[in-house]
């Protein structure tokens, strides 16, 4: 799913307002005659510092150009601006976030659900499955249920949730202790870091 992101002028300035999983950040560029300061510390549109120099002159050389001047550094003293193409400049803004966005890794919690009396082969398919996960990078949470006359016997489960921990070792380690809640007994399960 890609990031919606949304472009509104208001007032004095343009702001980027950038949607992700419930959090918006609004980024601020003053562009061209809403740069409101007295002098400016400018970089063309070549890269290259040129220095402190006034509005008026910066205005100058980026209509000059048929470029726009951007407030790229509004806090620095005197702020920092920059002759681009503002269009050209959100695109390579939504381009750098999109890369970011591939390289994050995300990694889901996956639950294996156990019972304390589970047959010997039944508990190898759950221990295949939850290998599986952690291979692939996600959490596995281990739980083990109990119903009626099997909670007094808690340390059934308990024994079956390290059993499948001791099988997966060699590539998870827990990520807490075991913990029981309720009619059920837990414990996670990370992937080991290589």
């Amino acid at each position: 799913m890609s990031t919606p992101i949304f472009y509104l002028e208001i007032g004095r300035s343009k702001i980027l307002t950038v949607k992700r999983e419930g959090v918006v950040e609004n980024k601020k560029f003053r562009i061209n005659q809403f740069v409101r300061v007295p002098e400016v510390r400018l970089v063309d549109s070549g890269g290259t510092m040129v220095g402190i120099v006034k509005i008026a002159d910066a205005l100058a050389r980026a209509s000059a150009e048929k470029l726009d001047l951007v407030e790229i550094s509004p806090q620095a003293s005197p702020p920092v601006c920059k002759i681009i193409n503002f269009s050209r400049f959100k695109y390579e803004i939504d381009k750098k976030e999109k890369e970011a966005k591939k390289k994050q890794k995300i990694s889901h919690t996956k639950e294996v659900r156990i019972k304390p009396r589970i047959g010997e082969h039944d508990l190898e398919v759950k221990i295949r499955h939850a290998r599986e996960f952690i291979d692939s990078g996600n959490k596995v949470q281990l739980t083990a249920m109990f119903s009626g006359r099997e909670m007094r016997h808690k340390y059934l489960g308990i024994k079956v949730v390290d059993k499948i921990k001791d099988a997966l070792v060699d590539i998870a380690e827990p990520e807490g202790r075991i913990y029981s809640m309720g009619t059920r007994v837990f414990l996670t399960l990370v992937p080991k870091r290589k």
